[in-house]
């Protein structure tokens, strides 16, 4: 009976040492193929990211061109309203007539609203029923560019978590190859373990991160 101890012992040892063989190559199957997604992902939110910086600097410049549209709007009736004021001083109603057959469209319903109020404003300028074209186009478009920005910066976030991620299932390649080094065999089962948990944990992560295709 002491002699069949030896062989049992042997035995025993050989089959944990196959099943923490087998732990291990599926762990580093697995960890190998969620290190692959991640700078997957990594590189598809980079994407969107220069996809959103993109649109942003896009938006930006027809915010530009719109408020340069409403700048030069402004401009324009600015000059016909300082010709109707130097008209009506000098009383030549003719001459004030001419220049309100003139005024814009924008100009008009502004100057409308100022005469209706008894000309308590500083000027048409001055009352929120004028809006040169252009202006709302700008608010638009630079609404649209901060959002777009903002969205990038996201972007750029969830694709550094991806990568960090790939530092983290790295660290799991490390110590499930340390589990397969000839150590003593409580040692191997320690990597093994710590592997597995750091495996674990690194899902659970992933799990909380958004998906793009």
């Amino acid at each position: 009976m002491t002699d069949e101890l030896p062989p049992r012992t042997t035995k025993g040892a050989h089959e944990k040492k196959k099943a923490i063989d087998v732990v291990t190559v599926f762990l580093l199957s697995i960890t190998a193929v969620l290190t692959a997604w991640c700078g997957f992902e990594a590189s598809k939110w980079g994407g969107e990211m220069s996809i959103a910086f993109s649109q942003a600097s896009s938006a930006r410049i027809q915010a530009a061109a719109a408020e340069g549209e409403a700048r030069d709007a402004r401009q324009y009736d600015l000059s016909i309203y300082t010709q109707w004021v130097l008209a009506d001083l000098d009383g030549d109603t003719e001459l004030v007539s001419y220049i309100e057959e003139r005024f814009t469209p924008e100009f008009r319903v502004a100057f409308d609203a100022w005469n209706a109020g008894g000309r308590s404003d500083r000027g048409p300028f001055a009352t929120e029923e004028y809006v040169p074209p252009g202006t709302d186009e700008a608010v638009e478009f630079t609404a649209r560019a901060d959002t777009k920005f903002d969205e990038a910066l996201e972007n750029n976030q969830r694709g550094d978590n991806y990568a960090l991620l790939t530092v983290l299932f790295a660290l799991v390649l490390f110590l499930t190859a340390m589990a397969q080094r000839e150590l003593a065999p409580w040692v191997r089962r320690a990597f093994l373990i710590l592997a597995i948990a750091v495996a674990a944990v690194g899902i659970a992560i992933m799990l909380t991160f958004p998906i793009r295709i």
